[in-house]
């Protein structure tokens, strides 16, 4: 398990624009903003995904970068991308399991023909320009995922009372 203000993993993830993300090479006014989301075949996360974009002006102007990443494959996160309301996201794919259990996150095994053999449950992660961990929030299934207004305003919070990240002990 990655605390708050411990050093995050470093990520080096192919986007579907055929780019490589790296997170050292990030440098946000403010934070990082990390999503991990099951995959294509979850329409919860096509939902979350697509809320995201709504919302994504918000926290460019807050000064948070963000990306989203799964396990799926390049053929599978190109046809995401293609298919749901997300392009201005930056969209990475081929996350694998060693690299998510760096992080921390749950992994299921796919229990419907629909679903990739392994693939992680969601995981949201906002780090500081140092790459350290500011908030995070992991979950076991894919239900019950954190708003982006409540990140939103606890954003402005954090930035307006200089508040400390808070979970280290």
């Amino acid at each position: 398990m990655i605390k708050p203000r411990e050093t995050s993993p470093e990520i080096k993830i192919n986007l579907v624009n055929d780019t490589l993300w790296e997170l050292s090479e990030q440098s946000p006014e403010n934070f990082s903003l990390i999503l991990f989301y099951r995959g294509k075949h979850c329409p919860i996360c096509k939902k979350q995904l697509e809320e995201l974009q709504k919302k994504l002006s918000k926290f460019i102007e807050r000064g948070v970068n963000v990306i989203a990443i799964s396990t799926d494959t390049e053929d599978v996160a190109k046809a995401t991308y293609n298919e749901w309301d997300i392009a201005d996201i930056p969209l990475g794919y081929g996350l694998s399991i060693e690299e998510a259990r760096d992080w921390g996150l749950f992994i299921s095994k796919g229990i419907k023909d629909s679903e990739p053999e392994y693939f992680t449950e969601p995981g949201l992660f906002l780090l500081a320009p140092d790459q350290t961990i500011y908030w995070e929030s992991i979950q076991s299934m894919p239900f019950g995922r954190p708003s982006f207004n409540d990140l939103l305003g606890g954003i402005d919070y954090i930035l307006k009372e200089d508040y400390p990240a808070r979970g280290e002990a």
